[in-house]
């Protein structure tokens, strides 16, 4: 006769079960109803409609530190409720509780006996009769310690980001600033005025832009745009903008100037970590014989600059050729001069005013693009430095969450003479 291998070892036999769980299973058959009200993992008790307390399990009462006499007939439901609870209950609780006959989840403290607050969530529902009437209120309590202390922590936690994130914002504000002139100079002859939109308060962007003196009565003005955001662009920015200046002061040629700055960052920042930007680098010398200036640009792959003449029209000035500042070690620059007659504006931009979506609210992907610009262009002109760059803020503000990209806009005007502009 074969034996099992139970039987073999001595084990059990059949479907036996070890003592310790046939003692674990004899334990549930034997658990009463009434054990399982009194020691369940939540609070239970009932109240005739007018919340007086008719019956309370044990559980309930080892969380509030009551005796069953102290509450069982003498105390009400609201009682047990802070000051606070006690006028929502009146105002809400029970007004809703008599409309739908259950009311769940809902957030209240309990006083203990010793004068503690037990934070809690209640549902209760109304037992009806046989007719339809209503006899009496079931509510079940649990207890939501553990709860209030998650949430007071991620409520904590979330302030502490707040305000963390607060001083980002405060640093990043701050040294955007640095990065910046902190006014134009007044230049003889001009009218100057610039712009920096800031896409998102939480990063520092890489545009750039400024204007300085250099000699024989010449102005040095550059305008750019660092790749990147945050910290790293920040670097660059700020090495980009003095090489620039002291470049220009060596040698104010603009293709040298731009030469000496390309130098510099592919020097700096080649290898795995590469870093470039786009730059248009102008030099402006009185014009006496003409009136106004001529101005020579070179740009390192950056948007054409925009013309908007006296005469109404306007045009984008084109450097073709021009490559990214920092790639390569000899970078091909492109260069172009023009006069700035008596009532010609020259509007220098970042590619964050082409690239804005016009629609972004509606959902849509289209750009303001360059078309769009010399239209806007020659819906100005002829205008002054101070409008353009009016006129730019307020178009900036319709594209609303559409500008995604810092934007920098400088602007330059030749005014007329003060007989002919009153003519």
């Amino acid at each position: 006769m074969c034996k099992t291998n139970g039987e073999e070892d001595g084990g059990p036999k059949g479907d036996e079960r070890p003592a310790e769980e046939q003692g674990q299973f004899s334990a549930l058959l034997e658990d009463s109803a009434e054990d399982l009200y009194e020691h369940a993992p939540c609070g239970y008790l009932s109240t005739q409609l007018d919340g007086r307390i008719v019956k309370i399990n044990a559980t309930l009462l080892n969380w509030l530190g009551y005796r069953r006499d102290d509450l069982v007939g003498r105390k009400h439901f609201s009682d047990l409720l802070t000051v606070g609870g006690q006028l929502y209950h009146e105002t809400h609780f029970a007004p809703l509780l008599r409309m739908q006959g259950e009311i769940s989840g809902i957030a209240l403290e309990l006083k203990a006996a010793d004068g503690t607050r037990l934070p809690v969530l209640v549902t209760s529902t109304v037992k009806s009769g046989g007719d339809g009437q209503p006899l009496l209120i079931r509510t079940t309590v649990f207890d939501a310690r553990d709860r209030r202390a998650y949430e007071t922590e991620l409520l904590r936690a979330r302030q502490e980001a707040d305000r963390e994130r607060d001083r980002l914002q405060i640093l990043a504000t701050t040294l955007q600033k640095t990065l910046l002139p902190p006014a134009l100079p007044d230049v003889p002859g001009l009218e100057v005025a610039a712009y920096y939109h800031i896409a998102s308060v939480d990063e520092v962007g890489g545009d750039f832009y400024d204007l300085f003196p250099l000699t024989a009565g010449s102005w040095g003005l550059f305008l750019g745009d660092v790749c990147g955001k945050g910290a790293p662009a920040a670097a660059i920015t700020s090495l980009a903008r003095y090489t620039l200046r002291a470049a220009a002061v060596y040698d104010p040629d603009p293709a040298a100037v731009l030469g000496n700055l390309n130098t510099v960052l592919n020097h700096e920042y080649s290898g795995t970590d590469p870093r470039f930007c786009t730059v248009i680098f102008g030099l402006l010398t009185p014009d006496p014989d003409r009136g106004g200036f001529h101005i020579t640009l070179a740009s390192g792959g950056h948007p054409p600059a925009l013309l908007m003449r006296a005469d109404d029209t306007a045009d984008f000035l084109p450097t073709p050729g021009g490559q990214l500042i920092g790639v390569l070690p000899d970078a091909h620059i492109a260069t172009t001069t023009v006069h700035l007659a008596p009532g010609d504006t020259l509007l220098l931009h970042t590619d964050g005013l082409t690239e804005a979506h016009t629609n972004a609210t509606a959902g849509g992907g289209e750009r303001y693009g360059d078309d769009a610009l010399l239209d806007f262009g020659r819906t100005l002109a002829p205008t002054t430095a101070s409008d353009t760059i009016s006129a730019v803020r307020d178009l900036l503000d319709t594209f609303g969450t559409g500008v995604d990209d810092d934007t920098a806009v400088l602007a330059i005007h030749v005014p007329r003479p003060s007989s002919e502009e009153h003519q």
